[in-house]
């Protein structure tokens, strides 16, 4: 029974939202990847297992499956971009997407070429399926408070801006290997790719925070329907830009990146609710890649194939040292990032692109990317929860028991004015009626009650304003309840969240 059956669907979907949703906080503490988690649940669900999923490269539901998850990847990646940090570090940013993506992907693509006699087109796609780094199996650690900024953003960067710059390169190749599902002329296709779809993705992403921002100000929009309007502005961007023949995949990336720039809110709004939403379609992904197609990876696993999967799992090892030293990279955090570098659901996702098209060989392709992200999992996950694990046994050791000392407020460029909450509160200031006034907070203060101001806005929110809460408690509500534990807040003072 394959993801055709209404039943199947929909019990494939509850299942991975019951154990996303139970497993989320003991993946959180170890470390331990829900990519092997939801594909040992592919293995139960699929034809050795209940017979519930049962799907090939020629299914009608793989396809579905595989272009909402790389739209969602782009456009997630994109919109999670933080664009005032990248024009701070332009420099690091050019370094890890320049030579950093390519070279690596042309190392891949030689040794495809050169082991697995493929053609120079075949080889190019391999390479760049097989240099993109994934966002989901990197989640658990640049989420991680234990990771050092220069690296996090490095990670970030790296996996939220080169399957952008990758993407091309598996189009063009599969253009030169003559797709058969690839009508029109090769510059029809290029100006679609490279014009075309960010165009109106742009365009998109523009006329969609214009439209919002009118409703916003009459009658108001509710913050989860906010994260919900940024998925349709996504789909709306990639369904405009397939129409007119553009690329669909860059024109969702684009819309991303235009409402990053334009519109913190709804990229705010999208972290808290939209952010889930689209990651338990991904590990969805992953279940039904579990379920059979990934194994096709053992089947293949001979001297040739294995060597060349060992060369694409150490290349962006190899060429990335050196090149963050040049970006001037500190030796610990270039180990770290060199290190941690793992293939997933985006190689495999570019991969299959070549195989809908019913390019010649791809599924052999498919099949070597399949070892290689199977290997990855291995190794990459396996090193990041080891990482984790130790990064949490010495926080835990430090001392003797007690609380840690309290985070520091990250340090900004220009340090903003700051709002005493013993003085008068600003004439223009707005107060709710269900949040607390500053003229409650200063009562409690001068009656001597426990209180703690806590400033718990998103990361871009707390950099982008220019206002700071005096004597407040940086605590980012990605992470604030583990933050709370370690840090020793009181269970009897009365916590006050400056939250906008």
């Amino acid at each position: 029974m394959g993801l055709e059956s209404l039943p199947a669907t929909l019990a494939l979907i509850g299942i991975v939202i019951l154990i996303s949703s139970l497993l989320s906080g003991a993946v959180e503490r170890t470390g331990l990847p829900q990519v092997v988690i939801f594909l040992l649940v592919g293995v139960a669900l699929g034809p050795t297992g209940l017979g519930l999923i049962d799907l090939t490269l020629e299914s009608p539901a793989l396809e579905v499956i595989a272009t909402l998850g790389l739209v969602l990847v782009l456009f997630s990646d994109a919109i999670g971009m933080d664009t005032g940090e990248l024009k701070q570090q332009k420099r690091l940013a050019l370094w890890i997407l320049g030579p950093g993506t390519l070279l690596p992907a042309a190392l891949i693509a030689f040794s495809a070429w050169w082991l697995l006699d493929l053609s120079v087109p075949a080889a190019a796609i391999l390479g760049a399926a097989l240099a993109s780094t994934d966002p989901v199996l990197l989640r658990t650690l640049v989420r991680h408070s234990s990771l050092p900024p220069a690296a996090r953003l490095a990670l970030r960067l790296e996996s939220g801006m080169n399957d952008v710059i990758l993407l091309p390169i598996v189009v063009l190749s599969m253009l030169a290997l003559g797709a058969q599902h690839m009508a029109g002329s090769v510059g029809h296709h290029v100006v679609g790719l490279f014009i075309l779809g960010p165009a109106l993705g742009v365009a998109a992403g523009y006329i969609a925070i214009t439209l919002l921002d009118q409703v916003r100000r009459r009658v108001g929009v509710r913050r989860d329907y906010e994260s919900l309007y940024a998925l349709g502005v996504a789909f709306t961007a990639f369904a405009a830009a397939e129409a007119v023949g553009g690329s669909g995949f860059l024109a969702a990336f684009a819309a991303g990146l235009t409402v990053a720039a334009l519109d913190v809110e709804l990229c705010d709004c999208f972290l808290d609710y939209g952010e889930a939403s689209a990651e338990m379609f991904l590990l969805l992904t992953f279940v039904a890649f579990g379920a059979s197609l990934i194994w096709s990876g053992f089947g293949i696993a001979k001297p040739g194939t294995l060597l060349f999967a060992g060369i694409a799992l150490v290349a962006r090892t190899i060429v990335l040292l050196p090149v963050l030293a040049l970006a001037g990279v500190k030796a610990e955090d270039r180990r770290l990032i060199a290190l941690f570098g793992p293939r997933g659901l985006s190689s495999l996702l570019l991969v299959l692109l070549p195989v809908f098209a019913g390019v010649l060989g791809s599924k052999d392709m498919f099949a070597v990317t399949c070892l290689v992200v199977l290997l990855s999992v291995v190794l990459h996950g396996g090193g990041i929860a080891l990482y984790l694990r130790r990064a949490g046994s010495g926080k835990q050791g430090a001392g003797s028991g007690k609380p840690q000392a309290r985070p520091a407020v990250p340090p900004r460029a220009e340090r903003p004015p700051v709002i005493d909450l013993g003085e008068p509160a600003p004439a223009t200031e707005k107060e709710l009626p269900e949040k607390i006034a500053l003229d409650e907070v200063r009562s409690l203060i001068a009656s001597g009650a426990p209180i703690e101001i806590l400033d718990v806005r998103t990361e871009r929110s707390y950099r982008e304003d220019n206002l700071q809460a005096k004597g407040a408690i940086r605590l980012p509500p990605d992470d604030a309840v583990r933050l709370a534990r370690e840090i020793g807040l009181s269970h009897h003072a009365t916590l006050v969240l400056y939250c906008a």
